[in-house]
């Protein structure tokens, strides 16, 4: 890549976690802030398809082209429908509105926002239109949530289709395909300031949702810098990945059981290895 500087985009980047990132990402090349306050480059409501358009437009107009790294870390909690349309519809837009600029560098990274909340379960019908794309159903379904007093299952909801959305489009041809590396961060609790505006409030029931052996709520920085790494180049090799930066609520909640699943090989697959196995032991 020689002297030229990477030039990175962060979406979220006027508050918490997406301006602590942007400000690390400063230090590594020309970052492009994103987000809804008057202190970014670029100010887009991403729950609109006219704010998404104008993110697009503005991000490919400052560039040449070309796109080093991404980090999506726009995103609400609210028990809202515009919860889904801007955590899961919006940062999808924008990863793949952006993905022909990302193509184009030598050694591109994307990197996504998720959650510790995804270790509880969500509503299944809300995941099942995020993954169709179906995004006025998925808000005709939010909204019913929120009618029926289930609300608060949005965010998760969202974060969940988010994973699910990383884990198959990061080894598409599209993306792993084109050396485009694609992953997600779920961070715990931590000590963003919209966390500490209404901690008093919240710290029994979370406490007792999220266990954090570490400590709660979590420090912003390890999980910043985690985002910058997997947005660098030095991350080369890690894809597809779903990386709980939570204090140990994933060990502590769910043990060895994400080791229940293993390979599956279809029968010709099996036949294929056994023959190239007697083969090397013959040679």
């Amino acid at each position: 890549m020689g002297s030229r500087a990477r030039i990175y985009v962060v979406t979220g980047a006027d508050s918490g976690l997406g301006k602590a990132v942007a400000e690390r990402l400063a230090a590594r090349g020309e970052v492009i802030t994103c987000g809804m306050g008057g202190s970014v480059d670029v100010q887009a409501d991403l729950t609109a398809p006219s704010g998404r358009a104008h993110l697009l437009d503005e991000v490919r107009a400052r560039g040449d082209g070309r796109l080093d790294g991404l980090v999506a870390a726009a995103g609400m909690g609210s028990a809202r429908a515009e919860t889904i349309a801007l955590n899961y519809f919006g940062t999808i837009a924008v990863l793949e509105g952006l993905r022909e600029s990302l193509a184009a560098s030598e050694a591109p990274s994307a990197v996504v926002v998720s959650s510790s909340s995804t270790l509880n379960r969500g509503s299944r019908a809300l995941l099942r239109a995020c993954i169709r794309g179906d995004e006025a159903k998925a808000l005709a379904t939010a909204h019913r949530l929120v009618r029926t007093g289930r609300g608060s299952q949005i965010y998760r909801s969202s974060k969940i289709a988010l994973n699910h959305w990383v884990r198959a489009a990061s080894v598409a041809p599209e993306w792993a395909g084109r050396g485009v590396v694609l992953n997600a961060v779920a961070p715990g609790i931590i000590a963003t300031d919209i966390v500490m505006r209404t901690w008093e409030r919240d710290r029994a029931l979370l406490e007792i949702a999220l266990p954090q052996p570490l400590g709660i709520p979590g420090p912003v920085g390890p999980v910043a810098d985690l985002l910058v790494h997997l947005a660098s180049p030095e991350n080369r090799f890690m894809t597809g990945q779903i990386i709980y930066c939570d204090g140990g609520t994933d060990a502590l909640t769910r043990g060895s059981r994400p080791q229940g699943r293993y390979l599956r090989y279809r029968p010709r697959e099996i036949v294929s290895m056994l023959r190239e196995s007697r083969r090397q032991q013959t040679s």
